[in-house]
């Protein structure tokens, strides 16, 4: 089995908010990645004393921990108690009722001899490559499907639709979002290949159009996650004057790339 992890902070000077683990038991019951990407909350009182990485590496670590030892559970059902663990932890001291209380996204994959287990909650993307080479994309795009046309719609946006019907859904403090993630199990016989990809590297698809889903995985598959980071870095830097492909995002965000091939 061949894993690799490759991730790097928007900036320097800031903490990464995204988490990415991938566990392989030694019991031999299979393996199970977690990929998260922090959601950065805008300056000023968001109604918790915690920082976003201290959320991403305690939801990260319910979820790599539960989806090991709780094999009974679906992912669903781990992604909501992970959740509310989570959500325990520092209920006592913040107002997990703000609307940007620390949030992030998800990919959780889970894997034995017989099945791969998936799920997805946001705009991180999880791609399976199969044994004839085609791959698939399981994303959940409620948020690219919002109206995104200025600066000020995608305030709205986050604003008015972010956790509610008609909108997009995160993992913040209510359990019951884990049922609307995108979830679906495969025969493991159908899975060579899988990939997981904060949306700072599904950037190389989304916005910039390098290629699509199944270019990305060759690439990722070749050369490795670290040089799919290089080449969007250097895509965000050509475009920083211009601003054709990056008109209202950061010039760099967090990303992270997990890889296992079986």
């Amino acid at each position: 089995m061949r894993i690799e992890l490759a991730t790097r902070p928007g900036e320097a000077a800031r903490p990464n908010e995204d988490y990415l683990s991938i566990a392989v038991p030694a019991s031999g019951l299979g393996g199970t990645l977690v990929l998260l990407d922090g959601v950065t909350p805008p300056k000023g009182d968001y109604g918790c004393v915690h920082s976003v990485p201290w959320f991403t590496a305690r939801l990260g670590g319910a979820l790599g921990e539960l989806s090991v030892s709780r094999r009974d559970l679906t992912l669903t059902q781990i992604l909501a108690k992970a959740i509310r663990r989570t959500a325990d932890s520092h209920s006592q001291t913040c107002d997990l009722s703000h609307s940007r209380t620390p949030q992030a996204t998800v990919v959780l994959a889970r894997w034995d001899d017989t099945h791969l287990e998936l799920l997805v909650l946001s705009d991180s993307a999880l791609l399976v490559e199969h044994p004839d080479g085609a791959v698939t994309a399981y994303l959940d795009d409620r948020i690219g499907r919002l109206p995104h046309g200025s600066l000020a719609s995608a305030a709205r946006v986050d604003a008015d639709l972010r956790n509610k019907e008609g909108g997009f859904f995160t993992a913040a403090a209510d359990p019951s979002v884990a049922d609307r993630a995108v979830t679906a199990v495969l025969p493991r016989a159908e899975v060579s290949a899988l990939a997981a990809l904060t949306d700072g590297a599904t950037r190389w698809v989304e916005k910039f159009r390098e290629g699509n889903w199944r270019d990305c995985f060759a690439l990722i598959r070749k050369e490795g996650g670290e040089a799919l980071i290089d080449r969007v870095r250097a895509l965000e830097l050509a475009d920083i004057e211009e601003r054709i492909f990056l008109r209202h995002g950061k010039t760099h965000d967090d990303v992270a790339v997990g890889f296992v091939e079986f």
